[in-house]
């Protein structure tokens, strides 16, 4: 299988979803996307054997610009968990009535479209485009089918869209100096160029403004929590599952082997932004009253452990990195689909407006509860073999940090217990709740088996993306 063939499903099956009208366009979505993580699978296996996945053609002769596309190790693992997440999130919308459903399902399957482009290209200028494309999607996904009042959504979504185009318009700059000094977008001839340190910092700082807000790291988080409360939760689940790894994939892929110096010099800056991030994260989500913005904030503590692991420069930071960036995709996910439940049947997502639903639902309690366990890295769920590996790696640069990064475990135990112990238990609110439905149960049970099979065998992906782990490392340390 080509791995263009990829892409060309995924923008098939968008089209193809908008054609085939509002009836049919939910389950032609997810036919297209249970098709896309076939491919990625095929993929998976022709690189197990040994065989490069890689495609590149001269697209515009000058500049010259390829369209150029790779697949290692490490993105494989992305490009699998976001054709996994894909077809997860689109089964999980069926509960959900949408008015005009051919264009939500067929901008769901582009945005995924986008994103796999971007974690598979190998050439700046296309993996810009790519970068840029997923962000039209979700722009109209959030605005036209979002939540609340329409002119609040409205600003939401634009400070979004303004902040994430104006960070990447920085990015753009870079790859242009950096075209003028190597004659070529390809990352294999950027990540051989001989760059001042000055020329890296410049360098790194760009893809840093870019990164930073799609992430996102302290300061540059203040779109996130009303973006995701404002927009659907489809759309939240595709911002906080998928979208907002192709920042932290990127800063393994592209910032840290292009401006290595800049990475080394100021790596105890990068590394504390990170623990901010966390701290912050936490004692805001204790404050949250909103089920959705303390879901929020907590994934904003998470993705700052992640930041923080990965500008380590450490083999034991980018693996744990990797594995908590498709831990956290998996239980945040989890997590919003189960605040889209109890908002189907209490219309409110006000924790003090909750209470007594495990009187009435004793599965989805179970299921909610171990989700919660998971995110919070209980033993044996996939999220603890990612916060360990980072919190070890910070350990082998500062104890301080480990201790100050494991402070994600004390206070997103405590907030996510306490959350649970108000929505969940309690006096039992004057709304009924059903029971889940066979689809809902579906969903969640798929991705606690998912989140206890890597908690406790995460040797697939581990011997998948650490050989691409150790290629970048040699890069980064090619000045030594």
């Amino acid at each position: 299988m080509d791995v263009t063939t990829l892409l060309i499903i995924l923008l098939v099956g968008a089209l193809a979803t908008y054609f085939s009208g509002d009836k049919w366009a939910p389950k032609v979505a997810l036919l297209f996307g249970l098709a896309a993580f076939a491919g990625s699978i095929c993929l998976l296996s022709q690189y197990n054997l040994g065989n490069e996945i890689n495609y590149a053609t001269l697209w515009i002769a000058q500049p010259k610009i390829y369209f150029a596309l790779q697949a290692d190790g490490l993105a494989l693992a992305m490009l699998l968990l976001t054709t996994a997440l894909t077809p997860i999130i689109i089964f999980s919308s069926f509960g959900n009535t949408y008015k005009n459903s051919k264009a939500f399902y067929a901008l769901i399957l582009f945005m995924t479209f986008a994103m796999a482009g971007t974690f598979l290209a190998s050439d700046g200028l296309l993996y810009y485009i790519f970068w840029e494309l997923s962000l039209i999607p979700i722009y109209f996904i959030a605005l036209i089918w979002g939540n609340g009042d329409a002119e609040e959504r409205k600003k939401a979504v634009v400070k979004f869209f303004i902040y994430t185009l104006a960070g990447s318009l920085f990015m753009l700059v870079a790859f242009i100096y950096l075209h003028q000094k190597a004659g070529s977008f390809l990352i294999s001839d950027l990540t051989q160029l001989e760059l001042s340190s000055t020329e890296q910092f410049w360098i790194f700082l760009a893809f840093f403004l870019a990164y930073a807000i799609k992430i996102p790291l302290i300061p540059f988080h203040t779109w996130q929590a009303e973006v995701y409360q404002k927009a659907p939760t489809v759309g939240t689940m595709l911002l906080s599952g998928i979208m907002l790894k192709m920042g932290l994939y990127s800063v393994i892929r592209w910032q840290l082997p292009i401006a290595p110096l800049a990475a080394k010099e100021f790596m105890y800056v990068f590394i504390g932004l990170g623990i901010a991030g966390v701290i912050y994260g936490s004692i805001v989500a204790l404050r949250q009253k909103d089920l959705k913005k303390l879901l929020a904030y907590s994934s904003l503590a998470h993705v700052g452990l992640i930041a923080a692991g990965a500008y380590t420069l450490t083999l034991d930071g980018l693996r744990g990195a990797v594995l908590q960036m498709i831990a956290h995709g998996f239980v945040v996910v989890g997590l919003f689909f189960v605040a889209e439940i109890i908002f189907r049947r209490y219309e409110t997502k006000a924790i003090s407006e909750m209470g007594g639903i495990r009187a009435q639902s004793p599965k989805f309690t179970s299921m909610f509860m171990i989700l919660v366990l998971a995110s919070v890295a209980l033993p044996s769920t996939f999220n603890f073999v990612g916060e360990f590996t980072v919190l070890y790696s910070l350990s082998q640069v500062n104890i301080w940090f480990a201790i100050l990064g494991g402070t994600t475990i004390i206070l997103g135990a405590y907030y996510m217990l306490k959350m649970f112990q108000h929505v969940m238990l309690g006096e039992t609110n004057t709304k009924l709740f059903a029971d889940v439905t066979f689809n809902e149960g579906l969903t969640l049970v798929i991705i606690i088996v998912v989140l206890f099979f890597f908690g406790l065998y995460p040797k697939p992906i581990i011997d998948l993306i650490t050989p691409s782990l150790q290629n970048i490392l040699t890069q980064v340390n090619r000045f030594n």
